[in-house]
């Protein structure tokens, strides 16, 4: 296997882990909240499927199941009418307050918007955000239009006949200071048949290099140009400036979530044309956890970009996904979390309704009575889930569509 067929597979397999452990951490947060207001939790289990491994610790059984599809933390009486043993009827779900049982119920998607904005703060601090920066990465020899070598009828460009060299860092043009790339290229732009001093450190040392931009036709447009390309860069935030952004990055990623959960309907049509009618996948449209892990695994093995970029990338995905699952967990749709907040919510309706009517508080609901509802939502997500297995090997998103 290649280098960057190995590094492919690191990707995905980063990819796996980091879900995983998402998956784990949720459930996790229905666990600690259950316990925390005395609940039973029997097991604790991530994956479905056939037992491989598992230890009892107390009460509760922890252990790892076949398939790696998921997680679940089982309270016991999540419902009134399951079998309870006589010494655990004071500890049943149903038989908490509706507050409580809020808590419990929405910790797993709690637990996913903080794990998505220590990602992202760590992103911000730690990666940065790729900038252009004031240091030249190359230095053209001539001013053309194709990446074709050079010839005699070219020009020379500027930038090299005045005697840049890689590396130089921009620190002034004519004598104004400069900060960032856009003010070196506006200076570049607005200095066309213009003689301008470049103050640059080499090596350590302030030097001064005269250059004049060569006047650039574009179009009806003309612009100065003196053939350098800046190097890239990552600008890593402070602590505090991180944390800021992180907030404003989530709420960002948390509306696109939203958008993309109402546009998903319409989205099915075009799903089913590229995966049965061979039409081009948007890129832009439904994707599985297939395929976000192989988008991972190109994006780790791609020849573009530094190892720190592969990095953010990896991490913005990890972050991204966190927030939509934590609001999709949220849908007021059983099975998920936000269906049995839903309840909850109902319960503590008719208790409140009873007690201002002065009547004896009414029975939990019986979920059950909501079966035929849950199984047309499991066997949408799974069709859905199935469909998106399926498109994503025949006809999976790349990358460089």
């Amino acid at each position: 296997m290649s280098n960057s067929g190995v590094t492919g597979l690191i990707g995905i397999l980063a990819f796996i882990v980091a879900m995983l452990l998402s998956v784990m951490i949720h459930e996790w947060g229905h666990f600690i909240t259950a316990r925390k207001y005395g609940m039973k939790v029997t097991e604790f289990f991530l994956g479905f499927g056939p037992r491989i491994w598992s230890t009892k610790r107390g009460e509760t059984e922890f252990g790892i199941k076949a398939i790696p599809a998921g997680g679940y933390c089982r309270i016991t009486g999540m419902t009134p009418i399951e079998p309870i043993a006589e010494e655990d009827s004071g500890r049943a779900f149903y038989k908490a307050s509706v507050p409580r049982r809020l808590v419990v119920l929405g910790a797993g998607s709690f637990l996913h918007f903080v794990l998505a904005f220590l990602i992202l703060t760590l992103f911000f601090a730690a990666v940065g955000l790729p900038r252009e920066s004031t240091r030249l990465g190359e230095v053209l020899p001539c001013i053309k239009e194709s990446s074709a070598p050079c010839t005699s009828k070219d020009p020379v460009a500027p930038a090299f006949k005045a005697g840049f060299a890689p590396g130089d860092d921009i620190q002034a043009v004519d004598g104004k200071r400069i900060s960032t790339w856009s003010e070196v290229g506006a200076a570049i732009r607005g200095g066309a048949e213009k003689s301008l001093t470049f103050t640059v450190v080499r090596d350590g040392a302030s030097i001064d290099i005269t250059v004049t931009p060569l006047r650039y036709q574009s179009g009806e447009s003309s612009f100065g140009i003196i053939g350098v390309i800046s190097e890239r860069e990552n600008k890593r935030y402070p602590l505090h400036s991180a944390i800021a952004a992180s907030i404003r990055e989530g709420g960002n990623i948390a509306t696109g979530s939203v958008r993309a959960l109402f546009a998903l309907p319409g989205k099915i049509p075009a799903l089913f044309g590229a995966t049965f009618g061979g039409e081009q996948r948007d890129p832009e449209g439904l994707v599985g956890v297939v395929g976000v892990a192989r988008v991972s695994g190109e994006a780790a093995a791609s020849e573009g970009g530094s190892l720190t970029e592969k990095i953010g990338f990896f991490l913005l995905i990890i972050a991204s996904l966190n927030i939509f699952v934590g609001i999709f967990n949220l849908i007021p749709l059983l099975p998920l979390d936000g269906g049995h907040m839903a309840v909850a919510l109902f319960d503590g309706y008719r208790r409140s309704r009873a007690r201002r009517r002065g009547l004896p508080p009414p029975a939990p609901f019986d979920v059950t009575k909501l079966m035929p509802i849950t199984l047309v939502v499991i066997a949408a997500l799974a069709t859905l889930s199935i469909l998106l297995l399926f498109a994503d090997i025949v006809n999976p998103i790349r990358l460089n569509q």
